[in-house]
Parts: C-alpha cells; sequence; structure tokens
C-alpha cells in the first residue's frame, strides 16, 4: 500500500526505558505529523508506531539474535512517500530505505554512536568474543557504506562526531540530546515514604547514581568518599550491589550508604543534597550529570568521552584523568565541591528540551 506522510522518523527499537529512546520521543515531540518507525515497540510512551517484521517473529525483543537480520530488515521496508527520512541510530537503524517515493527522499541521521561493538569493541563487551570480531570484520565495510547516504548527520557530542569520522569517513554537526532540566529545576514532592528514606542518608555526602553494572565504575564515587573522608551515597539498582557492599565496607566502611531504586522524587531530593555527583564511565555523551547540575550539584567526571564536554572544569565540576591517583582525585573533589551551584544550573539550561527541540527543527529544515 502507497502510504502518503510529510516525514518518517525512525529509531532501532523501543524499550521501557533509556537515553535513546528518551531522544526519540523528543524528536517524535519536534515532528508530531511525522509517520514513526521501529524494529519493534516495548514501550508504553510512544504510540502509534510502526513495527517491522521482525516484531512478529520471536526474535522480537532478543537483540543478540536478531542482529544478523536487522540490516536486512531496514533495507526493506515497504512502500511510503515521504518528503524526509530521520533515523535515530546507534545500531544498524541508518541503513534504513522505504520503497516507493520515501526510497529518494532525503535521509538524515542522529547518531548516538556509530555501533560500539563493532567499531570501539574495547568500550562495549559484546564486541569482545571471537563471533563478533569476526562478524565486525564484514560488518565495517557494509556500515561504512550505508553512513555515505545520509544528506547530512548529527552526532550527540563531540566525542561521538569524531568516532563518526574515523569510522564512517563522514562529517556530523553536534546536538545534545535533551534533558528534562525543567523536572528537576522543579523542587520536589516527596512521599511519606520517600522522606524517611532522605531522613535516612546523612546531610551531606557524595554521590554515585546510575545502574550497579561493573562499567559505570560506582567504585569510584567510594573511593572519592574515601580520600575526602566524606560519606558516600549510591543510588540506583542492580546484579553488582552485593560487589558494591563489599568494596565500600573495606574500603570506606560504615561510611556508604544505599538508596535502591529511588523514585523520580526521591532521586531529585538526593542530588539537590549531594555536595558531588561521581561520574566516572566514559560515556558517549552522559545524561545523569547534567541531571546532577540542574540540581545545582557540581560533577567529577571523566576526562575521556562526552561528559566533559557539559561538565565546564573548574567551574562546574572537574575532570579525572586518573582515577586511581588518590591526590588527583582528592584535588577533583576539592574542586568540584567549590563550584557555584547557580553556575551548575546555568550549564544545565543549555542542555533543555527546548534547546534540543530548536535544532533538530532547523537541521531537519537546512537539509531537506
Amino acid at each position: 500500500m502507497w502510504v502518503a506522510v510529510s516525514g518518517i522518523i525512525v529509531h532501532e527499537w523501543l524499550s521501557p526505558a533509556g537515553g535513546s529512546e528518551n531522544v526519540f520521543e523528543a524528536i517524535a515531540r519536534a515532528f508530531p505529523d511525522a509517520e514513526r518507525w521501529c524494529l519493534w515497540n516495548e514501550s508504553d510512551r510512544l504510540r502509534p508506531i510502526h513495527e517491522t517484521v521482525l516484531a512478529r517473529t520471536p526474535l522480537k525483543g532478543r537483540k543478540a539474535l536478531a542482529l544478523p537480520f536487522m540490516s536486512a530488515v531496514w533495507r526493506n521496508l515497504p512502500r511510503r512517500d515521504a518528503d524526509w527520512v530521520l533515523t535515530s541510530t546507534h545500531l544498524f537503524a541508518h541503513h534504513a530505505r522505504f520503497k516507493g517515493a520515501a526510497r529518494d527522499a532525503p535521509k538524515l541521521v542522529y547518531a548516538h554512536t556509530p555501533a560500539r561493538y563493532i567499531w570501539v569493541p574495547e568500550l562495549d563487551v559484546r564486541g569482545a568474543s571471537l563471533p563478533a570480531r569476526l562478524a565486525s570484520r564484514a560488518l565495517k565495510p557494509l556500515d561504512r557504506r550505508r553512513a555515505q547516504e545520509p544528506v547530512a548527520l548529527a552526532a550527540n557530542s563531540e566525542y561521538i562526531a569524531q568516532r563518526i569520522s574515523d569510522a564512517w569517513e563522514r562529517e556530523a554537526e553536534v546536538i545534545y540530546p535533551n534533558v528534562d532540566v525543567e523536572r528537576i529545576f522543579a523542587k520536589p514532592v516527596l512521599s511519606a515514604d520517600d522522606e524517611e528514606r532522605l531522613a535516612q542518608l546523612p546531610s551531606e555526602f557524595i554521590l554515585g547514581f546510575s545502574r550497579f553494572v561493573p562499567y559505570k565504575r560506582l567504585d569510584a564515587a567510594i573511593d572519592a568518599g574515601r580520600v575526602a573522608g566524606l560519606p558516600v551515597v549510591l543510588a540506583g539498582g542492580g546484579d553488582g550491589e552485593s560487589e558494591l557492599r563489599a568494596y565500600g565496607e573495606r574500603v570506606h566502611p560504615g561510611m556508604v550508604h544505599f538508596a535502591i531504586n529511588p523514585s523520580d522524587q526521591l532521586l531529585s531530593a538526593i542530588l539537590r543534597r549531594a555536595m558531588a555527583l561521581v561520574f566516572a564511565p566514559i560515556e558517549d555523551f552522559g545524561i545523569i550529570p547534567v541531571e546532577a547540575m540542574a540540581a545545582g550539584t557540581p560533577v567529577l567526571v571523566n576526562a575521556t568521552g562526552g561528559a566533559v564536554e557539559s561538565v565546564v572544569d573548574g567551574v562546574t565540576g572537574a575532570h579525572v584523568h586518573d582515577w586511581s591517583d588518590d591526590a588527583e582525585l582528592r584535588a577533583a573533589v576539592d574542586t568540584a565541591v567549590g563550584c557555584s551551584a547557580d553556575a551548575c544550573r546555568d550549564r544545565a539550561r543549555d542542555f533543555g528540551s527546548d534547546v534540543f527541540d530548536r535544532r533538530i527543527r532547523e537541521f531537519v529544515a537546512r537539509h531537506t
């Protein structure tokens, strides 16, 4: 069937929650009349949305098993008559090709990253296995070739723009992801249970917040508290909780507190109380540091990765080169806790949803 639409926006797959899903939702708000496509949809937030044939197979939601079929599915999308196609990609969505008039419509790409397990396997455990390494040798030339099709590319950070240049041999402009800073600016409204949980935490502390998995480096937050002689709060949850508790008791006994799976309102209150947030992983952009700054809280970030582009060294936090160097880490804590809360909030405004909405609209208008 031939379907006429003004534009089409495409995303890999939709999980119940995630940073790239939030960006896709923001793109959908910017272009409310555009048709939406993904491999499969496991989220209730974005409807209506079209799913590919993979959604009608046992491969739905099984990313590793579906991977060998994704590129072929993206290359065989149905007939559409559209003025433009905008893909939000971190794997193969930029391979998307529709039949009909949409096949020749300008294609644009918003890249969260070229597929990490293919191009930077040292940053993605999925690329460490022998089958993955062998597959990447075949996929690299294909992926680079498909990346020549768009009329323009945008990256979510300068860090990723450089990765795009290295991997795809294309230039990309930078449009930072949307962060819901307005929600964090507002004073949190806590339930009685959240009030009780907050009261159990120290009045001052170093904060680590993310999923409890090794690559998020929450151990660095414990180390920052240890070298500064300050309590530590770890907020989040995951399979690595027992390891973090054991590490805390070993190196900073009695000083590490846990806020397991806090509500959004409780997390906002915890962010506001923290003296500084520690964010040690190498991330493509890093939304959590911007959320912390929106709460008026300075951030220690890894000197490698996208987070250095949001956190201004010595103004809204500190950049750390060697997390194992106690002297550097102590100096970074001292620098961060001395930063102005107002400066942090002002910096966070640069990454608000309104900024992203304007930039993504301008990006599409310039190239279609």
